[in-house]
């Protein structure tokens, strides 16, 4: 919520033709101050906001009601303390975790892993000894303990809504080994008759598809005037989508690669096929 109303303020203050240090006026405080709430780093207050959307121009009905709204709720998400507060440290994972807890739906695109909600024990411990020293036993079960608690999310009385998209590649990569991959392909397969979570996998023979630019994914809030937020993990850095535009592009392209997989009954049936297959 921070990150998009800040994003907000600095297209009105950049469409008012105004730079940080004269917004920073109106508040009484160094162009700093603006800064960190631009980039969604403090708390806002009303006052705050209210001032600035009057500096900007801001008078379109409604929208200085909106931006309030999402100040109240960031304010309120600062004050909660979920568990990944003590679990993690301060970042990327933790920020990302907070927002998948307060969401209404996850829409994921993969392209050569399981979806982390979908994991089973073994099959992130083979991820996590790929990426940490095998000696730091500790650190491969925290990892291993931190995306378990996450999988929370999808039980309960109101579970997270999950809609995967996951390209045959991941389900073939044997990670882990056999008896793990096959493991862990069928409890996709069970999760996947869950009401809450629909699974298509995107066949090699579809070809050519609209997702290759990397795996992403889409989180959706219940409260009004919140714009889907995106989000993006390579290998050294983390992108966050959280535009409008930007967002609605795409949720298109999320559309559009469900359109050429298959339905999630034959999704079903088709992960079944290949954990069958798979030989010790």
């Amino acid at each position: 919520m921070a990150r998009q109303l800040g994003n907000q303020l600095l297209g009105f203050r950049e469409a008012a033709g105004l730079n940080q240090t004269q917004a920073a006026e109106v508040l009484s405080a160094q162009a700093a101050k603006v800064a960190k709430m631009e980039r969604g780093w403090v708390p806002f207050r009303d006052p705050d906001v209210i001032a600035l959307c009057q500096l900007y121009g801001v008078d379109a009905p409604g929208t200085l009601e909106s931006l309030l709204r999402l100040a109240k709720l960031d304010r309120e998400r600062r004050k909660a303390k979920g568990w990944w507060v003590t679990s993690l440290t301060p970042g990327s994972l933790r920020e990302y975790i907070a927002m998948e807890d307060v969401a209404l739906r996850l829409r994921t695109w993969q392209l050569a892993l399981i979806p982390g909600l979908f994991q089973t024990p073994e099959y992130m411990r083979a991820l996590a000894v790929a990426a940490v020293s095998p000696d730091r036993i500790e650190e491969i079960e925290r990892l291993v303990d931190v995306r378990s608690r996450r999988q929370q999310r999808l039980h309960g009385d109101n579970p997270l809504r999950v809609h995967a998209v996951i390209w045959e590649a991941a389900l073939r990569q044997m990670i882990g080994g056999p008896r793990a991959m096959r493991q862990q392909l069928r409890h996709l397969c069970e999760l996947m008759e869950a009401p809450n979570i629909d699974v298509q996998v995107l066949p090699f023979r579809a070809g050519v598809h609209s997702c290759g630019g990397g795996p992403f994914n889409i989180l959706s809030f219940a409260e009004e005037g919140a714009v889907d937020v995106v989000h993006m993990d390579g290998l050294r850095s983390t992108n966050w989508v959280e535009g409008a535009e930007e967002s609605a592009a795409y949720t298109e392209l999320f559309t559009r690669t469900c359109a050429t997989s298959l339905s999630p009954y034959d999704s079903l049936r088709f992960g079944e096929s290949i954990a069958k297959g798979m030989n010790e």
